[in-house]
């Protein structure tokens, strides 16, 4: 039999109204994406009627930063968006095949609810869940939870590990024969199909059995976004999806070949899990047209937002340094190291300033493309064809016109191409991204 030629793997970026910092400011965009069912049920459709592999929510348990004046201006904080379970939940019961990913931090949860939270959704979807497990890079949380002071890097990842094999563990609970709910017999469930944890470790004891049945694709997709090495050898050992945010070709081939290259040490082969990176799409019938989009867009951007958006992503004030000087040396931070290093690089590298980096980085400096729809999947095709990307992670400035059109532009030239499916070809998130299904060894052993 003739194997089938690889496809493109696509998600989608579901978060509230968009990937752009200012994209909910434009006249076309559904501004309250964030608080209006109707709104993300259209996305979900959507998305589902063109195929997407899944829509991903990313989350935080606490806004980033905390001058409401200038959270006030913005959308892309968490400053309103729906408790991205809750939501995946709902909107399992108004689709049948798109995939439910979302964010949780194993910083400030708990193993057993988190991993009964999500196998729930797994099963109320069928099988289409999935978990994108981060460690906390948002200061502000500790003060929600009760917390002194945020947890650091390496102890953060310490317990990130910890908190994945108690999860993946948990998720085991189960064989797929063990509920026979036998009337006749008066048997529930069958105690030999049952497996109990028994977990000790440094930060968690855990008995189990999760009281939650397994779904047809046995346990959720394990999703993660690490860039660190840190991040990296806990994506290696526990991911089937990354999210990258790569967007310069060369960096983004160097991460995939290194990602790849750790997945024996863990028995795992490199099919075993898929590299998307983000991707922002400008397109339009005409290069001019594409380029005017991308202008819109960006001439919404509030230079105060801009500069507090970048002191996030850094971890640290820029404080009285002007917008058209150059990017300070900063203090050390406890936030998210891989990205605070990137954003740093770029702006060493191409001696930007601090205005210069701010709107780069609206968009989360993902690898963004503009042009006509042949002109966008060209990129789209190097990447993939040239060991960078298993797919893509789409990420929409705003809703809804970002989303249609690529759905309306770019899926019709990929599948032109024999670059992506026209139905889908399983019933699970993990049958349609291609995945099998395996028992991870203890991480750590």
């Amino acid at each position: 039999m003739t194997a089938l030629p690889k496809q493109m793997k696509l998600g989608l970026y579901a978060t509230a109204t968009g990937g752009h910092v200012a994209g909910w400011r434009h006249p076309d965009a559904y501004a309250d994406m964030g608080a209006n069912l109707r709104r993300c049920i259209e996305m979900a459709q959507l998305a589902e009627d063109a195929c997407f592999d899944f829509l991903f929510l990313a989350d935080s348990q606490a806004m980033r930063g905390s001058d409401w004046d200038v959270l006030s201006r913005g959308s892309t904080r968490y400053v309103g968006q729906f408790e991205p379970l809750t939501l995946l939940a709902s909107l399992a019961a108004v689709t049948e095949h798109i995939g439910l990913v979302a964010t949780a931090n194993t910083t400030y949860e708990e193993p057993y609810s988190l991993a009964r939270r999500f196998a729930s959704v797994d099963l109320l979807s069928s099988g289409r869940a999935g978990w994108n497990l981060v460690t906390s890079s948002n200061e502000e949380e500790a003060h929600n939870f009760s917390a002194q002071s945020h947890m650091q890097h390496a102890d953060r990842y310490r317990r990130a590990r910890e908190f994945a094999e108690v999860v993946l563990g948990l998720w085991q609970s189960w064989d797929a024969d063990a509920f026979p709910r036998d009337k006749a017999r008066g048997r529930f469930f069958e105690p030999s199909r049952m497996h109990l944890l028994n977990h000790q470790g440094e930060f968690f004891r855990v008995r189990g059995p999760l009281n939650v049945p397994p779904s047809p694709q046995s346990h959720p997709v394990v999703a993660q976004a690490g860039a660190s090495e840190p991040g990296k050898a806990l994506a290696a050992a526990t991911a089937d999806i990354i999210f990258s945010l790569l967007g310069e070709f060369d960096a983004a081939r160097a991460y995939y070949a290194d990602v790849k290259a750790r997945l024996p040490r863990h028995g795992r082969t490199p099919d075993d899990l898929l590299i998307l990176p983000g991707i922002n799409i400008f397109v339009a019938a005409t290069e001019a047209e594409a380029q005017a989009k991308q202008a819109a867009v960006q001439g919404l951007v509030d230079p105060v937002v801009g500069r507090s958006f970048l002191e996030m992503m850094l971890g640290a004030s820029l404080g009285s340094h002007p917008d058209d000087g150059p990017l300070p040396e900063l203090p050390p931070t406890n936030a998210n190291t891989s990205m605070r290093q990137k954003v740093v690089d770029v702006a060493r590298e191409q001696n930007l300033t601090i205005r210069d980096l701010y709107m780069r980085m609206t968009d989360k400096d993902t690898f963004t493309v503009v042009g006509t729809p042949a002109q966008v999947v060209d990129q789209m095709e190097l990447r993939f064809h040239g060991g960078a990307a298993d797919g893509f992670v789409i990420m929409p400035s705003f809703f809804p016109n970002s989303l249609r059109d690529v759905v309306e532009q770019i899926l019709p030239e990929l599948r032109r191409r024999g670059l992506f499916r026209t139905s889908y070809e399983g019933r699970t998130l993990r049958e349609n991204l291609g995945l099998r299904s395996i028992a991870r060894p203890a991480l750590l052993a």
